[in-house]
């Protein structure tokens, strides 16, 4: 299923997540070498949460990148679209509190969170700016915002090498580990129509938030954005 015909339907990209859940995260695992596993360290550190603190953490999926933040001693709420990823989320940490909402009409009160948080989930968001805008609304004066997403490489022979890597080996490879292999052909368009690093702190910065920072990682394979309400 291409990207253009998800855009079609938005629902279609909340039961392509849902097909994907069960193996979701040893996918990711291997279709990024493990770096999945140092690019959520690299978030933890630049929200740097505190105990005490409430951090919304948008498009969980299954809590994986949710947990670092309620063993530094914040109170974290996963919250997803995907009720089958909430689900096999429960199930393995069923004391954090799983909710379902949609990113462009988020199911909290205004000025909720200390901070927000959403690691390659913005993609998915329909409309991308309303979803910042959404998050800056639940985000008290002064929090933090942290966006961690596939980018694009700052070397251009290595940027080639990655496409390709996208567009051939990545659909191949989830046809042996994933759940769904079809969605990660959507992964793979979808990833190479993103803004660049630049082209996404403009959407930042138009959402409402200020002092946006960016950090490459992986050679500008994922991006960190970090920006205050």
């Amino acid at each position: 299923m291409t990207r253009a015909e998800l855009d079609k339907d938005p629902h279609d990209v909340r039961r392509m997540f849902d097909a994907v859940a069960r193996r979701y995260d040893i996918t990711n695992d291997v279709l990024s070498l493990g770096q999945d596993r140092r690019w959520r360290k690299d978030v933890i550190r630049a929200v740097a949460p505190r105990p005490g603190e409430l951090v919304l953490d948008l498009a969980a999926g299954t809590g994986t990148s949710s947990q670092p933040f309620a063993d530094a001693g914040a109170t974290v709420v996963p919250c997803d679209f995907s009720i089958g990823m909430l689900r096999v989320g429960k199930q393995s940490l069923p004391h954090l509190p799983f909710t379902a909402g949609d990113g462009t009409q988020l199911p909290f009160a205004d000025d909720t969170f200390d901070a927000a948080t959403i690691s390659f989930g913005l993609r998915n968001i329909v409309d991308t700016e309303a979803g910042l805008r959404e998050m800056r609304r639940v985000t008290r004066p002064g929090g933090r915002l942290v966006v961690c997403e596939f980018s694009h490489p700052t070397n251009a022979a290595f940027r080639a090498v990655y496409i390709n890597y996208l567009m051939r080996a990545l659909p191949s490879i989830a046809r042996t580990v994933s759940s769904s292999p079809d969605a990660y052909v959507y992964l793979a368009e979808s990833i190479r129509a993103w803004p660049d690093q630049q082209g996404l702190a403009r959407l930042i910065h138009k959402a409402g938030w200020t002092n946006c920072e960016i950090r490459n990682l992986s050679g500008g394979i994922v991006a960190l954005h970090r920006a205050t309400s």
